[in-house]
């Protein structure tokens, strides 16, 4: 089956065509720009935009950066807060044409990735990281979603931990791979403190250049690079859309 997924973020929205039954993307990822100001109908459009470019007209997964129940959106981190409280699938349905299933972003990376990429056939706690303009978390246990964690609003130093470690935190003050380290490496240390996870999984931009931090990480869990990177997210919707009943 083929789905198309959007990942809705902060700096980008991104899509493609996905084969539900491989986690392969069978057309090219399209990217564009995330409005600057990010309220429903200039993100609304922009999906629409992104629709009509991959030449869509079925059921669409897609993502958003903020906790989701049934459609509604209850947080909306990185976005316009005119979206907090608003049924995000019924302003995208209406905008597009098609029928759509919205999930967290974290979430729908960690799918992908428990499916088809470094947490395929694991079992125990596992705890997906995506570390971009905001710091994203996916929870399983034994395989199964614990949704809407958010882990990166716990609190570390009296700030939001995604305001000291986020990939976009490394970039804005010009950090180097050791000092942004030294910061994750305390969040992975709260994290573990919380939840005794055997897995990490790193993702998010980041994690294409995983070669240059990932040693410098300290934790008594594994911790892998996501193997499906920034796709993620557009996988992860794709499945999920494929299995809402």
């Amino acid at each position: 089956m083929k789905i198309l997924g959007i990942d809705i973020g902060g700096s980008g929205i991104k899509g493609a065509l996905v084969d539900t039954r491989t986690g392969k993307l069978v057309t090219e990822r399209i990217r564009l720009d995330t409005p600057f100001k990010s309220a429903p109908p200039k993100v609304a459009r922009v999906v629409a935009e992104l629709v009509v470019s991959c030449r869509w007209k079925g059921k669409i997964g897609c993502t958003f950066p903020g906790v989701i129940r049934r459609g509604i959106i209850y947080t909306a981190a990185n976005m316009d807060k005119d979206w907090i409280g608003v049924n995000g699938e019924t302003v995208l349905r209406r905008k597009t044409g098609c029928a759509v299933h919205l999930l967290n972003d974290a979430d729908a990376a960690g799918i992908a990735e428990m499916q088809f990429g470094a947490g395929k056939n694991k079992s125990g706690v596992v705890v997906l990281l995506t570390f971009g303009t905001g710091i994203g978390s996916a929870l399983f246990l034994d395989g199964k979603l614990v949704p809407n964690t958010e882990l990166g609003h716990i609190e570390l130093r009296g700030k939001e931990a995604e305001a000291r470690a986020a990939a976009r935190v490394r970039a804005e003050k010009k950090l180097s791979w050791k000092q942004w380290a030294s910061r994750v490496n305390e969040y992975l240390n709260r994290i573990e403190g919380l939840f005794s996870p055997d897995l990490i999984i790193i993702g998010g931009g980041v994690s294409k250049r995983s070669a240059e931090f990932l040693p410098l990480l300290e934790t008594r869990a594994r911790i892998v690079p996501a193997r499906l990177r920034n796709d993620a997210g557009i996988v992860g919707a794709a499945l999920a859309a494929a299995n809402k009943r």
